[in-house]
């Protein structure tokens, strides 16, 4: 039996409509013995992201960004986090959108994008999937300043270190944001095979 065939949507409630969509979504689930059990869940929907990893294979660094971030003040941190370039697609698709993300962050015009996996970040309450992506560039390929859409009060500053000092700043608690640290799992990994 398919998933679908297991849950009957009952009704859903938009609880907010106004940074991204809040819902309550009551629905009835039949759980491996058969039973069917009445459950209520909560999904924030803001749509799907796109995320990208780069590296100067020269110089062996990696360009990250610093921004304030709400959600993760609110929850007792300074708020500054160091992250990879990344945004919501805005119906574009995922790759289009990412090079746009880089350029009005980093100041970069990235070439070539290479697309490595997707996944969900938050499952339990965000619909959100994300696309990551390795990226190559250099200094060649600064075309601005970068920093954000200052319209969307976004202030960005761009960070360039060693992919080894980004990995030790992941330790030292220094980097926190849950998709730059997979990326910056996976270019270890594969740095490590050689690849």
């Amino acid at each position: 039996m398919e998933t679908k065939d297991r849950v009957r949507v009952l009704e859903t409630q938009v609880l907010s409509d106004d940074w991204y969509v809040l819902r309550k979504v009551i629905f009835d689930f039949q759980r491996r013995d058969g039973v069917w059990q009445r459950q209520s869940r909560e999904t924030y929907d803001r749509g799907n992201g796109a995320t990208i990893l780069l590296h100067d294979s020269k110089t062996g660094n990696v360009l990250l960004t610093r921004q304030f971030r709400m959600p993760a003040f609110v929850n007792g941190h300074d708020g500054m986090l160091i992250e990879a370039p990344g945004g919501l697609l805005d119906n574009a698709s995922p790759e289009e959108r990412i090079r746009a993300e880089v350029e009005e962050e980093t100041g970069y015009r990235v070439h070539h994008v290479e697309k490595i996996f997707e996944a969900f970040m938050s499952p339990g309450s965000v619909t959100e999937k994300l696309y990551f992506y390795l990226g190559d560039y250099d200094s060649s390929m600064r075309v601005s300043d970068g920093g954000g859409v200052e319209e969307e009060g976004e202030e960005i500053e761009t960070i360039e270190v060693p992919l080894q000092t980004a990995l030790a700043m992941i330790e030292r608690g220094e980097i926190m944001d849950g998709k730059t640290i997979m990326l910056l799992q996976y270019a270890a990994l594969k740095a490590r095979s050689g690849e």
